[in-house]
């Protein structure tokens, strides 16, 4: 049995993603920002937007996912009604509190009706700072959707080529296509060892290594990747009878931390989740050579993950997403967690709860919100649902 070489080494570069994850004014960012003159960080949404292009610009791309559990919202409540989300609130506070008062533009990609609204109120409330509301297709034909989509990022390649003074040549679209397909591979493998052996990179754990990666520079937080998946591979821990689960629902507004933690108190491994896309979007190697423009659109409509925020063109494939990933991690079940009145998430459930129920698979719901406190509720009953399935397993 395999020892462990260095006990400190996972708990320390889970101390610094911890930090990272509590710092509401971003202060990484800020000192990335300041270190050189002229630098220019790019703020976005979740989901998905082409990350590399603002790398390609010489910017930083800065991962805004609201406010979480740790932010007081005073402003933000006066902007949207009692009854949306909470995220569009929580990120309107980061604006007015000034905690991204250093953010020189702001992406908000094709989620709702609420993220496109928060794109024109943002342009209304910091009009000297870049904002874009960034489309993708609902046609996956190259001919038609492809072409819509190399204009959407053809556009936005533009506006930041004027940001920064010089256009953003093909040369360095295809340097940072290169880095941001290794930083993708190392996700790909870190959710892979996790699957394989959840309890050597518990769920929690892994939502903070990838969290990293929405502040980082990419190729700090390919390292940070690197460095960890070496860690825990080194280090043994005790596995629990578990029972094996996939997550999803939490595409966009994320669930605070002692959610995701309470899931594996409550008797569940996390072995596959629909958490912050934006970093494993695209399900393989985006090509080099050609037109980098048109093998972003081809990886976008062709290779990238299915949710409930993106059109799905062949509806027999609805819901077979879930399917395969709990064929492919050995899950024994589904558990669907949204947040409170996210209408992508909870119009599709049904259509994916009858999907798993033809195939067999047992999966409960529940709702939660950025900020929610009481984890008990919750904790018991995915609870109740791991000791069913391991009950019924076991007759």
């Amino acid at each position: 049995m395999a020892t462990s070489l260095n006990p400190s080494a996972t708990a320390g570069i889970i101390a610094r993603a911890s930090a990272l994850f509590e710092d509401l004014s971003f202060t990484s960012a800020r000192e990335w920002k300041a270190a050189k003159p002229g630098r220019k960080v790019i703020g976005y949404m979740p989901i998905y937007v082409p990350r590399e292009i603002i790398h390609a610009a010489d910017m930083l791309p800065l991962g805004i996912v609201g406010g979480g559990d740790q932010l007081e919202v005073i402003h933000g409540d006066a902007y949207y009604q009692s009854y949306i989300c909470r995220i569009p609130r929580s990120t309107i506070e980061l604006g007015v509190s000034g905690r991204i008062d250093f953010v020189d533009g702001m992406l908000f990609p094709s989620i709702c009706d609420v993220i496109r609204n928060l794109s024109g109120m943002w342009k209304m409330m910091f009009p000297h700072v870049y904002s874009h509301y960034f489309d993708v297709p609902q046609n996956y034909r190259d001919d038609i959707g492809g072409n819509f989509y190399v204009n959407e990022m053809a556009e936005l390649r533009h506006d930041l080529g004027e940001l920064r003074g010089k256009p953003i040549t093909d040369d360095e679209l295809r340097h940072s296509i290169a880095v941001y397909n290794e930083n993708r591979r190392l996700v790909r493998d870190l959710y892979t060892f996790r699957a394989e052996r959840p309890w050597q990179a518990p769920a929690a754990e892994v939502y903070l290594m990838v969290r990293a990666g929405l502040v980082l520079p990419v190729e700090e937080h390919t390292d940070m990747l690197r460095d960890y998946l070496a860690a825990a591979r080194a280090e043994e821990r005790p596995m629990r009878d578990n029972c094996r689960i996939v997550l999803t629902g939490m595409f966009c507004e994320q669930p605070p931390l002692n959610l995701i933690k309470s899931l594996e108190l409550s008797g569940c491994y996390v072995v596959d989740d629909d958490l912050l896309l934006v970093t494993r979007w695209l399900t393989g190697d985006v090509a080099i050579e050609g037109d980098p423009l048109r093998n972003l659109s081809d990886a976008f409509l062709h290779h990238s993950e299915s949710t409930a925020a993106k059109y799905e063109p062949n509806q027999k494939e609805k819901g077979q997403h879930l399917v395969r990933a709990v064929k492919r991690t050995a899950a024994e079940g589904v558990i669907f967690a949204a947040p409170s009145f996210c209408d992508p998430a909870l119009l599709e459930r049904p259509m994916l709860q009858h999907v798993l129920k033809e195939a067999g698979i047992p999966y409960i719901a529940f709702k939660y919100a950025e900020n929610s406190g009481q984890m008990q509720p919750i904790r018991e009953q995915a609870g109740t649902f791991a000791d069913s399935i391991k009950l019924w397993s076991a007759a």
